[in-house]
């Protein structure tokens, strides 16, 4: 793990933003995500995580919500309101494009970017992370991706690397289209997806070789904690640092 940030931070007006993504589905982006915002509140810092767009959601006492975020809203402090988290949302466990078209919604880039700078200018926090859907070339509708709206963000992309066969590729070719598309890497976490991984050492090794980006935090595997989602993120977060120079200014402010 690298002792200072060498990413070019992304001040807003109120804090440090940044938008993650992910390799693949299903590789602990928004467990990545919950952790580095309890990283952050537990050393001070005020908090906001926002997945505007979620399929796979469920009826609860307040309507259709979505597990991913619940885990952010969970770690958002002061506390955030589900609306503005998470405004996009679908019962379909299938892509967010076509869960939205049988919806009949249409998803734009515009007015999602719209949504979430709002939120970013209503509610000043020291670290608010943007969560995507799936990897970074995931539609949103026929004409635009998630990283479109990255891109019209301009955010640094926090890559989130789940270490299983094919990572390295997929970790390569992510960080490389990021680059592309002219954004910063914030940095990049590896999460274990299971408790034995073959050669995740030397998978790991590679990885630090041929990831242009700094390592924000090897993160071991964690399948007895995962079905208290809070309590799994705040026992993460002491195997991450922030991003974007927020280390050291927590630091700052929890000695406060």
């Amino acid at each position: 793990m690298p002792s200072q940030d060498i990413s070019r931070p992304s001040f807003t007006s109120h804090g440090i933003a940044a938008f993650v993504t992910g390799t693949d589905t299903e590789i602990g982006k928004t467990f990545i995500a919950s952790a580095l915002l309890a990283r952050a509140r537990m050393r001070g810092l005020t908090t906001q995580g926002l997945k505007p767009v979620a399929s796979d959601c469920f009826e609860n006492h307040d309507g259709l919500v979505n597990v991913d975020a619940l885990s952010l809203q969970a770690q958002c402090t002061p506390p955030v309101d589900y609306e503005a988290i998470n405004p996009w949302r679908f019962a379909p466990a299938i892509a967010p494009h076509i869960a939205a078209r049988q919806a009949g919604v249409a998803l734009e880039v515009s007015v999602i970017e719209a949504h979430i700078r709002r939120q970013m200018a209503t509610a000043s926090r020291d670290l608010t992370l943007v969560e995507g859907a799936g990897g970074w070339r995931v539609p949103l509708n026929d004409e635009e991706d998630f990283s479109d709206l990255a891109i019209q963000l301009e955010l640094p992309v926090i890559l989130v690397v789940g270490l299983r066969l094919g990572c390295i590729n997929h970790a390569r070719l992510t960080l490389e289209a990021i680059e592309r598309d002219g954004l910063e890497v914030a940095g990049y976490v590896i999460n274990h997806l299971e408790a034995d991984i073959e050669v995740s050492e030397d998978n790991m090794a590679t990885l630090s070789r041929t990831l242009r980006a700094p390592c924000l935090g090897v993160v071991p595997w964690m399948h007895d904690d995962l079905s208290d989602c809070r309590h799994a993120a705040e026992r993460a977060a002491s195997y991450l640092q922030l991003p974007c120079g927020l280390e050291s200014r927590s630091e700052h402010v929890s000695e406060d």
